[in-house]
């Protein structure tokens, strides 16, 4: 089969492929930042939010059918999606629908990821998909589907799950795999404690992505069977995978290589730490993620704003960022920036110094400020003398640290309550 032959067959099989992404999830592990958003949604890389990866993905795979799964505090979600996401044309048979929590079978909400679906297989069956491809939609990645969709239809595969390779201590929090030279997998164990490791490496497991391909009609069949069993947590990763392994054909697909990259650029950025690691990583160089590959973009709402402006250049009163990435909006006003990622419409005033600081939009730092490895969530307004991260006991008394001493600032904190509940 010619190169030219192969593309025209995996764009087929994408165009018969209907994307589902979970992003119902909470994110507990990130804190306040998830207070009063899910976590796909949390503002990830200077502009974007982490469901734009996915999405992306989707859409730069030729992927053009997709629905959103959502549930916990999805205001922002559904509003970024609608403000960012609508160019899509349905008469092409292209859509994103949103499909929220809404009891239309069970009487419940979202009881686990394989509820999730089933609670919409009315609507699935609607587009009449070949396949369906699961998605979590709270990840930082960028992927092809396309291969592993002709992956799951030449190995006649029932289910294909993207599977990558990570250090055996961080292999607790997926789903580990076991699998045959063929790819076929015999074990699959979700968040076990003692991970198995891959036969020859020690110190490396296999663990799943959290993406699934599945031939329509046997994913309906496996959520039917699913949702009467009583004993069930009706998810995919606990309850549907391990009992199928070894009853059907069920493959592993490796992960290898990002678009444009010769790595595979996977994060599951759940917790304080690995959000600010992942964000700053973005400012390096040569980043194992780049933001600026014009043949696989990452699509966003894209709000309407000024370039940066650096003002001041006197000897102790310089507007300057080093070693950093600044959005639009941003004004540095005679202070100084290094290493850091700042989102948009972030203000900076005289005298302050932010040295590994990841601030998220909207955020106003007042005069002779010090802040430094620190996560500044959205909306925060720092008042004038604000230093964070020199002296992580007295951070403790007022902000949340993290296990290796990132200090996570949010409205609440600093009293300022951008919520109003009552």
């Amino acid at each position: 089969m010619t190169s030219q032959n192969t593309h025209r067959f995996v764009s087929r099989l994408t165009r018969a492929t209907l994307a589902l992404v979970l992003a119902g999830g909470r994110g507990s592990r990130l804190k306040q930042l998830t207070l009063w958003r899910a976590k796909p949604a949390v503002p990830f890389g200077g502009k974007f939010r982490i469901i734009d990866f996915p999405l992306s993905n989707c859409v730069n795979s030729g992927i053009r059918m997709m629905g959103v799964l959502t549930q916990y505090k999805a205001h922002s979600l559904i509003q970024h999606i609608q403000q960012g996401w609508g160019f899509l044309r349905g008469e092409f048979k292209e859509f994103i629908e949103l499909l929220p929590a809404q009891q239309r079978i069970e009487s419940s909400w979202y009881a686990g990821t394989a509820d999730a679906v089933y609670q919409n297989l009315d609507i699935i069956r609607t587009h009449q998909p070949e396949y369906v491809l699961i998605l979590a939609g709270d990840h930082v990645y960028k992927m092809d589907y396309g291969p592993m969709i002709a992956q799951h239809v030449e190995k006649q595969a029932d289910l294909t799950v993207g599977c990558i390779e990570v250090p055996v201590e961080q292999a607790r929090a997926f789903g580990v795999m076991s699998v045959e030279d063929d790819g076929r997998v015999i074990e699959f164990t979700e968040k076990p404690e003692a991970p198995q490791t891959i036969p020859g490496s020690p110190g490396t497991s296999l663990v799943s992505m959290g993406i699934y391909v599945f031939n329509t009609d046997f994913l309906y069949e496996q959520l039917i069977h699913d949702a009467d069993v009583p004993y069930s947590t009706h998810d995919f990763g606990h309850d549907i995978i391990p009992r199928i392994i070894r009853k059907y054909s069920v493959y592993s697909y490796p992960f290898r290589k990002s678009p444009g990259s010769d790595r595979a650029y996977w994060r599951d950025v759940g917790t304080v730490d690995a959000f600010w690691e992942a964000n700053l990583e973005l400012i390096g160089v040569l980043p194992e993620l780049n933001l600026y590959d014009e043949k696989w973009p990452i699509w966003t709402y894209q709000e309407q704003l000024p370039p940066a402006k650096f003002v001041f250049d006197d000897d102790d009163r310089r507007g300057m960022a080093v070693d950093s990435m600044v959005s639009g909006g941003c004004l540095i006003s005679g202070a100084t920036v290094r290493h850091s990622l700042l989102f948009s419409n972030v203000r900076v005033s005289s005298y302050s110094i932010l040295e590994d600081a990841v601030v998220l939009p909207n955020v106003v730092i007042g005069r002779n400020c010090r802040i430094n490895k620190a996560i500044v969530d959205k909306g925060c307004s720092l008042p004038e003398g604000t230093v964070i991260g020199e002296d992580l006991t007295v951070d403790a008394e007022r902000y949340y640290v993290s296990p290796a001493g990132v200090v996570l600032v949010s409205p609440e904190m600093l009293g300022q309550e951008l919520h109003h509940v009552r």
